[in-house]
């Protein structure tokens, strides 16, 4: 047996690590065996020295097998997923599970909290009065089956290894590490008995992967544990140099999610997205021949209304308080405080410093600072201005601020005109 400490001055002298040894320091991990600081001090080895392909994959498994492992008998072909590494206003797992569903493949959605500055799927659906992110597995399943998705928050049962090391890497700044990234990730979706996964691998000034080449080496590293794994995975890069869609925070993008499947507005860039993700998933699952096929169908079940009708059973079923679709900001809500951030010269938007904006987001406890702070589910942002607005100087909105407080405005607008240029 290879005691915890041995393993760590191995990867730090830039050693391999033999299969077994990364075994047995994830069941170490699980147990409590393993302490803190000893995955603190293994993490930070594994980002300055690296992991192989091989030690990925190892760690990948003994990760998704650290728990339990959801098993779909017949509908093991259909069942499909899709992952973001993250960003600021990425909601299209809203809008994409019940997509998917509607044309006749099962997403069991194991979604994440906001991780720095970016937004987190469980945070937005919290918003809903009643919503419930934490189900037993075997309600999962059953709401999958009945509906055709569902989306909770990581369970003890589900990957306990990556939720322990999940939490230490947020707090020792070895959130960016490629195999360590690639081995959360992979090691949820296979406990969650996929067949097949579509990952959204963020780039630009607003993801962790800001260089478009590390998010390729992101891409290449996730397709190539996978399939060691037998899991069928496509990724597909992704801009992340503006917020997504025109609302970041947790209510009001709920609020968009909601209007984009009704109809009443789809933003064009979210909306191109949004069907590429699906119809990739729609091709993984057998439901579609190919890409062309795949995206009429996805277009299809927005303009029906049966992607709009199973997310409301989804939330229903989830415990979700209140007509949804009908009218969405009177079943969630909204800040008592909403102010127009407008253009302070003229001049055309040219750049975004989105990360800017998801600390903004943070600041004004859309987000969180620390694991324990808690969440006010109304602050946000609405109509965000896209990249190229013609602007005018006092005219031109370029985001609507939804505050708890009136004096938190003057600080938040300095710091929104200060994320952005105008040229």
């Amino acid at each position: 047996m290879t005691i915890p400490q041995e393993l760590i001055r191995k990867k730090r002298d830039g050693g391999v690590l033999s299969p077994q040894a990364i075994g047995e320091f994830v069941t170490g991990v699980v147990s409590g065996a393993v302490s803190d600081a000893q995955i603190s001090a293994f993490c930070m080895a594994s980002l300055l020295q690296g992991l192989s392909a091989q030690e990925t994959a190892q760690l990948t498994m003994a990760m998704a097998q650290s728990g339990t492992v959801l098993h779909w008998g017949d509908l093991a072909p259909k069942i499909v997923d899709k992952h973001s590494t993250g960003g600021v206003g990425d909601k299209t797992s809203l809008m994409i599970a019940p997509i998917v569903a509607a044309c006749g493949l099962y997403v069991p959605m194991i979604a994440g909290r906001g991780l720095g500055h970016t937004g987190g799927t469980i945070d937005k659906l919290e918003a809903i009065p009643g919503f419930r992110t934490a189900l037993p597995l075997d309600e999962f399943q059953r709401i999958v089956r009945d509906i055709g998705c569902a989306i909770i928050g990581q369970t003890r049962e589900l990957a306990p290894a990556d939720k322990r090391i999940y939490a230490v890497r947020d707090v020792t700044a070895t959130v960016e590490s490629v195999p360590l990234i690639t081995a959360s990730i992979l090691s949820k979706k296979l406990a969650a008995g996929l067949s097949g996964l579509v990952i959204d691998v963020k780039y630009g000034n607003g993801a962790f992967m800001q260089d478009l080449t590390r998010a390729e080496e992101l891409a290449a590293s996730l397709q190539k544990v996978a399939a060691q794994a037998g899991l069928n995975l496509i990724p597909v890069l992704s801009d992340m140099n503006q917020v997504l869609g025109h609302a970041a925070g947790n209510s009001v993008e709920i609020i968009e999610a909601v209007e984009y499947l009704t109809g009443i507005y789809r933003e064009p860039r979210m909306h191109d997205l949004t069907i590429l993700l699906s119809a990739q998933m729609l091709v993984l699952g057998g439901a579609a021949g190919d890409l062309e096929e795949a995206r009429a169908k996805a277009l299809y079940a927005l303009e029906t209304g049966r992607a709009a009708e199973i997310f409301a059973r989804m939330v229903a079923a989830q415990g979700g308080l209140g007509d949804i679709l009908e009218n969405p900001t009177k079943t969630i809500g909204q800040a008592p405080v909403i102010k127009k951030i407008c253009a302070d010269r003229d001049g055309v938007l040219s750049a975004m410093n989105t990360r800017d904006i998801g600390i903004l987001l943070v600041q004004l406890k859309a987000g969180r600072a620390r694991v324990e702070d808690s969440i006010d589910p109304h602050v946000g942002l609405t109509s965000i201005a896209p990249l190229g607005a013609i602007c005018k100087a006092g005219e031109t909105v370029l985001a609507e601020i939804h505050l708890r407080h009136a004096e938190d405005f003057d600080p938040m607008h300095a710091a929104y005109l200060s994320a952005i240029k105008i040229n």
